[in-house]
């Protein structure tokens, strides 16, 4: 969230920020129930003072025996009484309307962020590896998957209905081998504390993680219970210090959790229908950081490079590309994604996105009640908060299928996922 004094100090740069975001949100609502808000205050303070003005005058009035004075004295302050709890009532609505137009006002783009309105406008960074060069024609991941009997999308499709499906055998075993991969080398390489946090969580707690209001359609919801199903570990890592203040001297804390997922995927109805690219339900590994605000972007590089090492220890090629403000999202000041190569259909290969890292800066801190003290007794400040996936065991799965197939329909196992798989080097049909 967004301070709402630099919302009223800079409300042409804000509105000029939102059209390089390529959205919309609120701003002259905001302003307008900021400024009703701020004159509410005052009639209520000026009540207030005249109240406390009058009590004390009835105290006098009687004792000097002016008991008619003292009574109508009384009468007046009924009135207003009555007044300031009218004016408080409105207040609180008023509070609570603005509250909820600033949740939708998305973070501003961060220092040397591409301006862009679309993702034609990101900029490549670096790339590494080069994608492989077959000789026959490779087939999609969902044909491998099938044909070797790893991948049952038919029974998946039967058990759930559409963007699901059930992974056997060596396909289960390479989807748990890839997220236990994933963790160790996190914990043991990159130095993260390994956190199993609730896959359900409370509403304030998606308020506080940016991924409500605005992405209510998106999520799933048990309301008997009043539970909402995370679409990503960082909900409830947000929330693991909220209404918390911490000490200097504890940051930067980095955790990584290992979580089921849980997406409508209405935002990307008909794109990528086919295999495990886009489903409802999926795992990913997270990486985390929260950190001191002038400490933020280098962090984030870190996690960038983190999620390039997972990618270069499987020997995948695969690219950075910083976002441009038309893809920057809506709480990232500043995203890279890391996109792996997948050959594809008869090799015509894409760039898929397997992990988006971003700095967030303070804007979750703001929603989530985050804060920290530089030294004992210091006004508390709001941390930062950054996220990346470090990485979705089903979409680098879809890259070491695509990428690692040969000839005969069989798949490499990458070198680092073999002591998980009991030795397996191949997975035959």
């Amino acid at each position: 969230m967004l301070d709402l004094n630099f919302i009223r100090e800079n409300a042409e740069l804000v509105k000029a920020k939102l059209v390089d975001l390529n959205t919309e949100a609120p701003i002259d609502d905001i302003l307008r129930l900021d400024e009703q808000r701020r004159e509410l205050l005052k009639e209520v303070e000026a009540l207030r003072q005249e109240r406390n003005t009058g009590s004390k005058a009835i105290g006098l009035l009687m004792r000097e025996g002016k008991k008619a004075e003292a009574e109508a004295q009384k009468t007046r302050m009924g009135e207003i009484g009555d007044k300031i709890k009218e004016l408080d009532e409105t207040l609180r609505q008023v509070e609570a309307d603005l509250l909820d137009k600033q949740l939708y006002v998305p973070n501003m783009p961060g220092p040397d962020v591409p301006v862009g309105p679309n993702e034609d406008h990101n900029i490549e960074v670096r790339r590494w590896g080069d994608p492989p060069q077959f000789d026959f024609a490779p087939k999609p991941h969902w044909d491998l998957g099938e044909d070797l009997g790893i991948i049952d999308f038919e029974r998946g499709v039967k058990i759930s209905g559409t963007r699901f499906y059930v992974f056997k055998g060596a396909g289960a075993a390479l989807h748990r081998a890839l997220a236990n991969w994933f963790i160790d080398t996190g914990v043991n390489q990159h130095g993260y504390t390994e956190i199993y946090p609730p896959f359900m969580v409370r509403e304030q707690a998606m308020v506080g993680a940016a991924h409500l209001p605005k992405f209510r359609d998106n999520m799933y919801y048990d309301a008997e219970e009043d539970y909402w199903f995370i679409g990503t570990a960082e909900v409830p890592l947000t929330n693991i210090f909220a209404d918390e203040i911490l000490e200097a001297d504890q940051l930067p804390i980095r955790y990584l959790a290992h979580t089921p997922c849980f997406r409508r995927e209405k935002m990307s109805a008909g794109r990528d229908v086919r295999g495990i690219k886009r489903v409802h339900q999926f795992e990913k590994v997270e990486m985390y950081h929260y950190t001191l605000p002038e400490n933020s972007y280098d962090h984030l590089e870190e996690i960038v490079a983190n999620a390039e090492d997972l990618c270069r220890q499987l020997n995948i090629p695969h690219r950075v590309l910083k976002m441009c403000t038309g893809d920057l999202g809506f709480a990232a000041a500043k995203k890279y994604d890391v996109e792996a190569w997948v050959p594809g259909p008869d090799g015509q290969g894409e760039w898929m996105e397997i992990s988006s890292c971003s700095n967030v800066v303070d804007f979750q801190a703001r929603r989530a009640n985050i804060r920290f003290r530089r030294e004992p007794g210091a006004k508390p400040e709001y941390i930062h908060t950054l996220n990346g996936s470090g990485l979705p065991p089903g979409r680098v799965m879809i890259a070491v299928m695509e990428n690692y197939q040969q000839a005969d329909g069989s798949i490499v196992v990458p070198e680092v996922l073999r002591p998980y798989m009991g030795g397996l080097e191949v997975i035959n049909k």
